[in-house]
């Protein structure tokens, strides 16, 4: 199995910036691709920002042009870097790594999410 461990969390004023952490550990994984994801109170989870190992990324509507996702492959970790923070924007925000094991295949892993508050 994969273990997520999130960090990075917190309340920032509008406008602010904030930069999410998340690193995988485990044994005898690969990672295919790994992604934030968030969810609002009364909302269902909803996609913030994806990349595959190769780097391709993919961002929701709501945060394409100031948020930016990054991965450091050799620690794999991917990091989120959240500027012009706006209070909708406020929601727990969720690692979540797609990996492939030789016994089990392709499986998903989702850290315990991280509370991101934005002020106005």
């Amino acid at each position: 199995q994969v273990q997520l461990v999130e960090s990075g969390g917190g309340l920032v004023q509008s406008g602010g910036s904030l930069r999410l952490s998340c690193a995988a550990s485990g044994s005898g994984f690969s990672i295919n691709a790994m992604g934030w994801y968030r969810q609002a109170p009364g909302k269902e989870r909803e996609l913030v920002a994806t990349i595959t190992s190769g780097g391709s990324t993919n961002y929701g509507d709501s945060v394409k042009g100031r948020f930016t996702i990054s991965r450091d492959n050799a620690k794999n970790t991917v990091y989120l870097q959240m500027n012009s923070l706006k209070p909708e924007d406020t929601a727990v925000y969720y690692c979540n790594a797609n990996f492939r094991t030789p016994l089990f295949g392709t499986s998903d892993s989702w850290g315990q999410g991280t509370q991101v508050t934005v002020s106005s």
